[in-house]
């Protein structure tokens, strides 16, 4: 199969796997166990998902929980990326029922729960280094390695070669959802494993129950056969560097925009973000990395196509990096994030444009004469429809907007109230400011 950058066409059957319903307009929330609460227990998170469900979560993603390996280890607690048994749940957070009553807490929530799942690589006291050596590549001098041009010198590389390994991986992955009943993964570094052990993997853990896939790349392909959604990392790169005025918006709408509906199949979803734990722990954090734009930023991964993802703590102000080795809570407070993730979430949930894949509209530009520092967009699907207009610079600006396609009465999102759109809408805006319009069939 030819990659995307030699073809652009995408057939109208790409897609051969099939969204589970319950995802078609959902959210997405990444879990940090260990730094969630003081505690940093499976039972401590389960008092607080009350409050993520109203602020309009539907899956929890809860980063790896097996035991994490000890030689070698990074910090005093270690990297949750570093497995020492695929079918083991790790102490600190709790025993395996307590893991079970965790995940049965989020479906009675009306939640869904996705398992972060580590298969590129494992710890180097995971029982498998002694009972299958060979299933690990090796250096030139035959000897175990971590992944390659990378310094992560905690874990060492599985090599998908050998059907045994891709045997027992995908047991695995089933073990989890028989015992556990969880409803799909979070797939770690998901292009580094051979595409066809995915595609396999998902079609076995299907025929158990429907389930959701995110994978943590970038590659239009997974979308076929394996992967519901997939990262939206350049998503991430142009807007930060918006916000760091180091681009224009021409970027975002010329360079990747038209190329995102051009290549990536419209069932295929692209996870938006402004901070994960990768992000967040390595490359600062929402306030350093977004500045005055951060409310502008969250607004436009919401409002494009796309899954939105929060990271633990966002919504409350979250602005350091959390150690990853050690222990280091979230400060929770009530916060204006919050109430914003809120409301974006309750439209996206009841405003069918703004649903995910298939299921949503596709984005379309509406013209204006200030292309270089003004996004304006309309999405529509089965009379339901969103307007979007964001001066997404670091000045004021007098825009005319070409809104003739789009006439008619409307309700803000902001102030409540009804707003009528003309053939020509001009809006004075301020640096960073949105403006989004909705009306529901």
């Amino acid at each position: 199969m030819q990659h995307h950058s030699e073809s652009r066409y995408i057939p109208e059957q790409y897609v051969e796997i099939s969204l589970p319903d319950w995802a078609k307009n959902a959210t997405v929330y990444e879990l940090n166990i260990r730094q969630f609460s003081q505690e940093g227990t499976f039972k401590a998170v389960e008092k607080q998902l009350s409050g993520l469900k109203k602020m309009g979560i539907d899956i929890i993603w809860l980063m790896p929980v097996q035991p994490i390996g000890e030689v070698h280890r990074k910090g005093s607690l270690g990297s949750y990326y570093s497995v020492k048994d695929y079918m083991g749940v790790n102490p600190e957070f709790g025993t395996p029922d307590d893991f079970k009553s965790l995940v049965h807490a989020i479906h009675q929530e009306g939640m869904y729960v996705i398992l972060d799942w580590v298969a590129n690589h494992t710890s180097w006291d995971n029982p498998l280094v002694d009972e299958h050596p060979e299933w690990y590549r090796k250096s030139r001098k035959n000897t175990f390695q971590s992944t390659r041009w990378r310094d992560y010198d905690d874990i060492i590389e599985l090599d998908y070669q050998y059907p045994e390994l891709r045997k027992y991986m995908t047991e695995a992955l089933k073990y989890w959802i028989r015992e556990y009943n969880i409803d799909g993964y979070r797939c770690d570094i998901a292009s580094f494993i051979p595409i066809d052990f995915w595609e396999n993997a998902r079609a076995e853990l299907d025929s158990i129950k429907p389930v959701f896939m995110l994978a943590e790349a970038e590659d239009r392909e997974l979308h076929r056969k394996a992967f519901d959604a997939t990262y939206n990392w350049t998503l991430w790169n142009i807007l930060h560097q918006i916000a760091m005025n180091e681009r224009s918006v021409k970027t975002l709408t010329e360079a990747y925009l038209a190329e995102h509906v051009s290549i990536f199949p419209k069932e295929g979803i692209r996870l938006n973000f402004i901070d994960n734990h990768d992000k967040n722990s390595w490359e600062g954090n929402q306030y350093s990395n977004f500045g005055d734009a951060l409310k502008a930023g969250i607004v436009f991964t919401v409002m494009m196509d796309g899954m939105p993802l929060v990271y633990s703590g966002q919504e409350a102000g979250l602005d350091r990096s959390l150690e990853f080795f050690e222990k280091d809570p979230i400060d929770w407070k009530s916060h204006e994030n919050e109430k914003l993730y809120t409301l974006l979430f309750k439209l996206k949930h009841q405003n069918k444009a703004l649903w995910n894949g298939i299921y949503g509209g596709e984005m379309v530009r509406i013209i204006n004469d200030r292309m270089d520092q003004v996004i304006s967009f309309v999405r529509e699907k089965e009379g339901d429809k969103v307007l979007t207009f964001m001066n997404l610079s670091n000045t004021s600006v007098m825009v005319q907007l070409d809104t003739s396609f789009d006439t008619g009465l409307y309700t803000n999102l902001f102030t409540g109230k009804q707003q009528a759109v003309p053939d020509t809408m001009i809006l004075s805006m301020e640096a960073w400011e949105y403006v989004i319009l909705h009306h529901e069939k």
